[in-house]
């Protein structure tokens, strides 16, 4: 398995991973499915200022992972929300644990100092995921999301990177200035 940044011919793998999740399942709330295209835009602008990887292995993408901004405001910049998605015949083989892995280090090497992410819930395997990660629990948004003709709670998981929350910290640098 081979851990890569993205790259616009992972469009169409990356948007074939994720649409089941978008069509079958609340663990997405977007409704339709992200077409190549836009898949590709989205991969451009993320990589503006934090990671998105791609897990492929013998040819076939395997899965992908990325951060992106927590919220606007400044005194957010050293939070990022992070997500992974792994194609059903790559599962439970540690695809989204090494995804994860490189992420955390790419974020850590960017300067940010802590990794979010929502799950719908129930999700126990995503659950399971997080807190393998090193996730801890800090809420739930009850019936925050509307899908499939049910309500859904949204629970938050936190992970610190690097210094955590010590010290003064120095304004994170974009993915592209880790990368060069």
């Amino acid at each position: 398995m081979n851990i890569r940044p993205a790259d616009a011919a992972d469009a169409a793998g990356c948007a074939a991973i994720y649409a089941p999740f978008v069509t079958g399942t609340a663990v997405s709330f977007e409704t339709e499915p992200p077409t190549a295209t836009a898949m590709a835009d989205r991969i451009a602008k993320c990589q503006l200022t934090h990671p998105w990887l791609v897990a492929d292995g013998d040819g076939d993408l395997l899965g992908f992972a990325y951060a992106s901004v927590h919220r606007r405001r400044p005194a957010y910049r050293w939070a990022a929300e992070v997500s992974v998605y792994v194609a059903p015949t790559a599962r439970r083989r540690g695809v989204g644990r090494a995804l994860y892995g490189r992420l955390f280090t790419d974020l850590d090497e960017c300067g940010f100092r802590l990794a979010l992410a929502g799950v719908t819930l129930p999700n126990p395997a995503s659950v399971a995921l997080h807190e393998a990660m090193g996730f801890e629990p800090v809420g739930i948004y009850r019936g925050v999301g509307y899908k499939l003709g049910a309500w859904h709670d949204v629970g938050w998981w936190q992970r610190p990177l690097g210094a955590g929350a010590s010290g003064d910290p120095i304004p994170p640098l974009t993915y592209p200035e880790i990368t060069g």
